[in-house]
């Protein structure tokens, strides 16, 4: 099917995205902050409580954390994410039902998990939700039912993710960073979660959940002296446990710089992962300084790298760092989305800002600026519950000084220049770092192999593997032509094919930092006319028309028309099945065999397409189209997949395209011939 005016609204769409993010106006001065100290007891069994009185508001919250060092499940991963799953699905004292039903009759908001608990409600009935919080903390009920179901879900979830791109660079990345034998890098797979069994889920539980390493913040408008023979009351009969001993390899970074490839052949852009292990806590001086310097590289809007990758170059949608602390093992992670076509070009610029912030002094009016800014939103999270229980826990977890957080701003303040240039020696290991890259190593290995870093190949799962052929020879006798009338046939036949007058997709799709999903429309006449539309919560945000006189896009109340060559390429492709002229052409030859979905595919291009049919089945499974924007050329890839039967013609219910991240549209309902007007297309 024809995708171009998906294509052209994608691009407009992404500029309208990225005309949202703002420059931030520089925040003013810091005032003081109070924050509250919290009194606290300590249980026989261990639990410790500490209660922050607050009446501002008629509200409570409670925080249950388990501070357990991490543990390795091996053959039976999944079995803690399956106890966290069935936690709070009824007790032994209440059915599931009725355990819901009196929460939501309280107005309450309460979620259990295998390393704790949070309870929010009104303070006038804090005493009954803290009693179903320990009811379902101490006396969870797992049954075969919900066991069964739940490990369903995780199966389904598993499989959603078997060709999302973002999720298997999450993946790979943490598991070639920790080493898949290290609790942070071993990861769930359909095998692993078929192992465990209920009995495993109910020894999880009674092994690991144990009040020796918990902590209970009370947080809001409650009376020290009458919460605490409440707690007691409830708690009191927690049994401890002795926690088993595990040893694991510490995880270690790279010798030197070198690129992990992970193949997905139908990415439709790069995850780019630049990343290095480090150990880094927050009671190490070093914190702050590693804190404000990962913000100038990459934690901030106008960060190097943002500004770099993003606003210099416009190759991604954005461009970020992140570095973690822990008393176990953190990392530091440089990361972007980029198009196929760009990724050495954006492994370069990587390397060219983390080498800048190791190499020369920040400016003090970014710096200043920096640390503004991050003081800023520091003083605005304060007032919040969540954020007094938070830095509760974090002394007493982190082993902070009680102080810790009232020289917060004084701390930050101090920070220099001198301190970002050591500490971004120290901790971005420019030299032992992993460029993690997951995209289409068809089109991207041979621009990164002219990097001249060492390249190590990886499949899905972190398993190393030798470099693939890119492409295979074309067999004797199959012609552009000959592929062209499969795809034709495969989909219904030119007779079936003549008889479409219209169609008409309904779909949706998600977006970053949208806060509801997109419903897409899309409607196309074989007379040469198209309609595209987004809408999010039943108004529209983006739509493109086609007709035999015009094109344009309306996004945000404004109308941009199409003039000259793209009106009338517009215009020329605007039909549902381009395939139906393309065989009549003799000027078009298959190019290669290449891997798309795991499987293989003809490739065949023209000047500004390339088009992918599966080679054993016929179907399109991919095409990019190399679209203007400005004085630059953007190749555009589009995938198809899931094909429907529909009047006797398959269609594509899922459309994933590359606008900067991943737009994966999944069709509800397909029409032909019906549901189209001639208004559309006004």
């Amino acid at each position: 099917m024809k995708k171009i005016t998906l294509v052209i609204l994608a691009l407009t769409f992404t500029g309208m995205i990225q005309a949202q993010d703002r420059l931030q106006p520089k925040p003013g001065p810091a005032p003081k902050v109070n924050i509250k100290k919290p009194q606290s007891f300590t249980l026989n069994n261990g639990l410790k409580v500490l209660v922050v009185e607050n009446h501002k508001l008629p509200r409570v919250t409670f925080n249950l954390t388990i501070d357990n060092p991490p543990f390795v499940e091996g053959s039976k991963k999944g079995v803690d994410e399956l106890t966290s799953a069935m936690m709070g699905n009824g007790t032994t004292q209440t059915t599931k039902e009725a355990f819901n039903e009196e929460i939501d009759f309280l107005g309450a908001n309460i979620n259990f998990s295998s390393q704790g608990a949070y309870a929010n409600a009104l303070s006038k009935y804090s005493k009954r939700v803290l009693e179903l919080l320990a009811e379902g903390c101490l006396q969870p009920q797992f049954t075969t039912e919900e066991f069964d179901k739940e490990k369903n879900k995780i199966i389904e979830s598993l499989k959603a993710d078997e060709k999302s791109v973002p999720a298997i660079s999450n993946r790979v990345v943490d598991a070639l960073a920790y080493g898949t034998q290290h609790p942070y890098g071993e990861f769930i797979t359909e095998n692993t979660l078929q192992n465990v069994t209920l009995q495993d889920v109910q020894n999880n539980y009674k092994t690991y959940f144990s009040p020796e390493n918990a902590y209970l913040i009370i947080v809001g408008d409650v009376t020290y002296s009458k919460i605490k023979p409440t707690v007691e009351q409830l708690f009191g009969s927690w049994q401890k446990n002795t926690l088993p001993v595990q040893n694991y390899a510490k995880p270690a970074n790279v010798s030197q710089l070198e690129i992990d490839l992970i193949d997905v052949p139908n990415a439709v852009q790069s995850e780019i992962a630049l990343v290095n292990t480090v150990n880094l806590k927050m009671n190490d001086a070093d914190f702050f300084p590693v804190v404000i310097a990962n913000q100038i590289l990459g934690g901030d809007f106008q960060s190097y790298l943002n500004m770099n990758l993003r606003e210099a170059h416009a190759w991604t949608y954005g461009a970020n760092s992140s570095i973690g602390s822990s008393k176990y093992a953190s990392k530091f992670i440089a990361k972007s989305a980029v198009r196929n076509a760009v990724t050495d070009s954006a492994v370069v610029e990587f390397l060219k800002e983390i080498k800048k912030i190791r190499s020369e002094k920040v400016d003090e009016t970014t710096l200043k600026n920096v640390k503004a800014g991050y003081i800023g939103r520091f003083v605005m999270q304060v007032e919040k519950p969540q954020t007094v229980a938070r830095y509760a826990l974090n002394i007493e977890t982190e082993n902070l000084p009680a102080d810790f957080y009232e020289k917060y701003i004084q701390t930050i303040n101090a920070v220099t220049s001198d301190d970002i240039l050591r500490v971004a020696n120290k901790y971005f290991l420019a030299d032992n770092m992993r460029i993690i890259i997951t995209g289409k190593a068809s089109e991207i290995s041979s621009g990164l192999e002219k990097l001249n870093i060492p390249i190590k190949y990886y499949d899905k799962f972190a398993n190393p593997t030798e470099k693939k052929a890119a492409t295979k020879e074309v067999p004797a006798g199959v012609t552009a032509k000959s592929v062209f009338e499969k795809y034709i046939q495969s989909i219904g036949g030119e007779k079936n094919l003549s008889k479409i007058k219209t169609i008409a997709m309904f779909g949706s799709s998600t977006i970053p930092q949208a806060p509801s999903p997109l419903s897409f429309t899309s409607k196309i006449d074989v007379s040469g006319k198209s309609m595209v539309e987004l809408n999010m919560n039943g108004m529209s945000i983006m739509k493109q028309v086609v007709n035999d006189k015009e094109a344009y896009v309306v996004q945000q109340g404004q109308r941009n028309n199409f003039e000259g060559a793209i009106l009338k390429e517009m215009q020329n492709n605007a039909k549902p099945f381009e395939e139906l002229e393309l065989a009549k052409r003799n000027d078009l030859k298959v190019d290669r065999i290449e891997t798309i979905n795991n499987a293989d595919a003809y490739v065949i291009s023209n000047d500004k397409s390339t088009y992918y049919y599966n080679v054993a089945t016929g179907l399109k499974v991919a095409e990019t189209k190399r679209i203007k924007q400005g004085d630059k050329e953007v190749p555009v890839t589009t995938n198809f997949a899931d094909y429907k039967e529909v009047n006797g013609i398959k269609l594509p219910f899922n459309i994933i395209q590359n606008v900067g991240f991943e737009l994966n549209i999944k069709m509800k309902e397909v029409k032909i011939n019906e549901d189209v007007a001639a208004a559309d297309f006004k």
